[in-house]
């Protein structure tokens, strides 16, 4: 029996050793038109049959559109019983206006919000940052309600902190605040956060520090998230992706093996929680979740 197929028989003695033991949770934005929402729905119900803990819906900073994300947490709990978390960020919105959404949220029943700083932007639509970050939007929530939140960490280290250990105290800050947990950028380099997690723990962060996993179907999307996060791609996948731009099916294939060796490796070092950054397809996350032994009930649909 060759390496390759030791590896995966060992893999799949451990998946099937776990009984199921390992959460998972999705990350959505809200469609802007017909034809996207008719497949975000498409999404929602194939991924909702795989019982993930909870789903987020994305509010990006400066676009004025809190209602949006507002409706579509309200109709993903509403078709599907799922708990639903909004992202919501607070470098475009005063702190009076902050209030006012978390006291809606809470008054209607949304327990769970991502709570980020927003991204800096040249083109703001006309409105003014603020001098807020992510540890004081955690504050906010907590004193409008006992809400279950996430804040995000950076195993690569926020383009923005001034060194690694002022990035680790930052979250910290957020975590002492009140945070229930930590949900990591997208990575692809293993080792930086299996050191970025004994980086938590030697600081005295308790929560979990869940890794975001971007399965890559189009190389080129990646490459311009990774120009935006800073994100390090190693050679080797630009290597693997090199001349199939236009081989949708190729790059599918190919991003659902690196996924899968990147989990293999976070179950071995006792990783048992995953977010799926899906973009709204459910192809290649459907895919890598029944890999690792998480599926409908037998019956279901699916």
């Amino acid at each position: 029996m060759s390496l390759c197929a030791l590896q995966w028989e060992e893999f799949n003695r451990h998946i099937i050793e776990l009984d199921g033991n390992v959460n998972v949770s999705f990350e959505f934005f809200p469609p802007r038109t017909y034809e996207m929402e008719q497949f975000f729905w498409k999404t929602i119900d194939r991924l909702s049959k795989l019982k993930p803990v909870f789903v987020s819906v994305t509010y990006g900073a400066y676009s004025g559109k809190h209602e949006l994300t507002y409706n579509v947490i309200q109709d993903i709990r509403s078709r599907t019983g799922l708990i639903a978390a909004p992202h919501l960020t607070c470098i475009d919105t005063s702190p009076h206006q902050l209030e006012k959404i978390a006291q809606k949220y809470w008054n209607n029943g949304i327990r769970h919000v991502v709570a980020l700083r927003g991204d800096r932007s040249a083109d703001c639509n006309g409105l003014k940052a603020t001098m807020m970050h992510a540890v004081d939007l955690v504050f906010l929530l907590k004193k409008i309600g006992n809400f279950d939140i996430s804040v995000a960490a950076y195993p690569e280290v926020h383009p923005e902190a001034e060194s690694p250990q002022s990035d680790l105290i930052n979250l910290k800050k957020k975590i002492d605040a009140g945070a229930n947990r930590a949900i990591t950028q997208f990575f692809f380099d293993v080792e930086s956060y299996l050191r970025f997690r004994d980086l938590c723990v030697s600081v005295g962060i308790s929560v979990k520090i869940i890794p975001g996993i971007l399965p890559i179907f189009n190389f080129n999307q990646l490459q311009s998230f990774s120009n935006m996060t800073k994100v390090k791609i190693p050679s080797w996948i630009i290597s693997m992706f090199d001349g199939l731009n236009y081989d949708i099916d190729i790059c599918k294939m190919i991003g659902i093996v690196i996924a899968i060796d990147m989990v293999k490796v976070l179950l071995k070092e006792g990783v048992r929680d995953f977010h799926f950054y899906t973009l709204n397809r459910f192809d290649l996350t459907y895919t890598i979740c029944h890999i690792l032994g998480i599926r409908p009930k037998i019956g279901g649909a699916g």
